[in-house]
């Protein structure tokens, strides 16, 4: 070999090492599982030059065009994106290749309409963003928020992730506002939103958490820290039972005289109104009824049902007089005008007259004006149906959809209950229980309160466990009316969701904070179930982590 020719081969073996250094320096500087350089093929940002790790153009202004290089830059190949991990999953993720997107001080949130300011300023405060309003120019970094596209589920979103940007469109601003839930979730304690397109909506309508506020008197703040949390988990309904023996817990006008020392006064129940009305939570107000008025009628003892004995029946009202009619109608009328949402609980349940063996001896009173007000065949029972219906028909002018509990709604009746009352199907336990098929076959609504896995009841009384969130996830789905078993597929769509509920049967058994700490995985797998009820993904030991990954 001559002189030159080992002079020219020593020269190429350093302009190699001199490649390699340089790719090894590259690979570096991206960081791990972002990406590598590659002399070309995809993952080429738009126009061709250099993106950093958060997907944005190097060498950009905020908002300007990227300044032109010197000489031509390597490309990045990025592996297919995986899918959103959040509470609950998302239904659908269209993979991409691409950096995805993370927040970074300088990004804006824009809105395409000015109906989603509120959901604009609370993303941009989450993710410590600046919140620009409406605008049409584009910059990198922006989240956006629109109106419009998808079908005609309101709750429904698209989220696109792609060229360092994020798009959330959605037909209503509850869907707008479930893609920012996720888009929270997905980048919690600095993580990075996949890239790739989001198409999500619920399975159910019906999404709730019911409070039992009438026993445990819960604060103001431990209330509003929940709203929160379920607006996070997408959660869209809170229900309040601020009425039973116990106490009557929020100020009344129309009748001061039954409300506990310990309450709301409005004012602190339009503030959680407010909160739970950004979080496109709408309050189900329950004033309970001809049953559980125990401290309505400590103010009204004549209106107290009593036996053929004289003896006073607990909780329950004397449906027979007028008086006892009058006195719920005007509180129905009263908190129509504080609880403004488009739903309500009329109650139903547990009307002691009905748990003896013999309703018609027992109360002849209630026996003697079901006999005037329907005939000679007119039952207890009837007088009963009678009065949750003219409720109804209170509550109706109002412009509410109403629920009553299942065990509202009599066997073998003359009089039916308004074929408008949706079932609020919570047991099968009560004397003459009827199936949940019962009430679908009839062509009933029914929401999902089983008592045996979505029941959290203070101090376990009776045959109560506190539910487990793996009991819930693993053995539960809406069609799981009752006990263990779930009703045929065919009256699937019938069911319109479920409610977690917390009652208080024993209010010292646990502090706010017990129970906040012992619903939260509950919690979690009941939303899993409501936004998709099929087999979940993850199993318990890995949702479990992402929950708490998530916090």
């Amino acid at each position: 070999m001559t002189q030159h020719k080992r002079r020219a081969q020593a020269q190429q073996v350093i302009r190699k090492r001199a490649v390699v250094a340089a790719a090894v320096v590259g690979t570096v500087a991206l960081g791990t599982g972002v990406g590598v350089w590659a002399s070309a093929g995809g993952g080429k940002p738009e126009g061709g030059a250099r993106q950093s790790s958060s997907g944005r153009v190097a060498g950009s202004a905020p908002g300007g065009a990227a300044r032109p290089s010197a000489s031509p830059t390597p490309s990045r190949a990025y592996p297919l994106s995986q899918a959103p991990r959040t509470i609950p999953a998302v239904r659908s993720h269209t993979a991409a290749r691409g950096p995805g997107w993370k927040p970074q001080k300088a990004d804006r949130v824009v809105i395409s309409d000015g109906e989603l300011a509120d959901e604009g300023r609370l993303i941009a405060g989450e993710l410590g963003l600046t919140y620009a309003g409406e605008k049409d120019d584009v910059r990198a970094g922006d989240v956006r928020l629109a109106l419009g596209g998808g079908g005609g589920n309101q709750e429904s979103y698209t989220m696109t992730v792609r060229g360092g940007r994020v798009d959330i469109s959605g037909p209503g601003e509850a869907g707008v506002f479930y893609g920012t839930r996720t888009l929270k979730q997905e980048v919690h304690g600095g993580g990075t939103a996949p890239e790739g397109v989001v198409r999500d909506e619920p399975a159910k309508p019906v999404r709730g958490f019911n409070l039992d506020i009438a026993r445990k008197p819960f604060s103001e703040s431990w209330m509003e820290d929940r709203i929160r949390e379920l607006g996070d988990l997408k959660f869209n309904e809170l229900g309040l039972h601020f009425s039973d023996d116990q106490a009557f817990r929020i100020e009344s006008s129309t009748h001061p005289e039954i409300v506990s020392p310990v309450h709301l006064t409005k004012a602190q129940v339009k503030r959680i109104l407010g909160l739970a009305n950004s979080r496109h939570i709408t309050v189900v107000p329950e004033i309970d009824s001809p049953g559980h008025l125990g401290a309505v009628l400590a103010a009204h003892p004549d209106l107290q049902l009593r036996n053929a004995s004289g003896v006073a029946t607990k909780g329950a009202i004397d449906i027979s007089k007028p008086a006892s009619a009058k006195l719920v109608d005007d509180l129905l009328n009263e908190y129509a005008g504080l609880f403004t949402g488009n739903q309500w609980h009329l109650g139903g349940d547990e009307y002691q007259a009905l748990t003896v063996k013999n309703p018609q001896t027992s109360y002849p009173q209630l026996a003697a004006a079901a006999r005037r007000k329907y005939g000679s065949g007119g039952t207890v029972a009837d007088l009963a149906t009678g009065w949750l219906n003219d409720r109804a028909a209170t509550v109706r002018a109002h412009g509410r959809t109403m629920r009553a509990w299942n065990d509202g709604f009599y066997r073998g009746t003359s009089v039916q209950a308004a074929k408008d009352l949706q079932v609020a199907y919570w047991t099968g336990k009560e004397i003459g229980a009827r199936q949940p098929v019962d009430y679908l076959g009839a062509g009933r609504k029914v929401i999902n309160y089983n008592d045996e896995f979505l029941y959290y009841v203070l101090g376990q009384p009776q045959t109560f466990v506190y539910p487990t969130g793996q009991r819930i996830y693993e053995q539960w789905n809406p069609r799981v009316l009752r006990g263990t078993t779930a009703v045929p597929a065919s009256y699937d769509g019938q069911i319109l969701g479920g409610s977690f509920a917390v009652w208080c049967d024993f209010p010292n058994a646990q502090t706010e904070g017990q129970v906040a700490a012992g619903i939260r995985m509950p919690l979690r797998a009941t939303i899993q179930k409501l936004w998709d009820p099929g087999r979940p993904a993850l199993s318990w030991a890995g949702f479990r982590n992402l929950a708490n990954r998530l916090g």
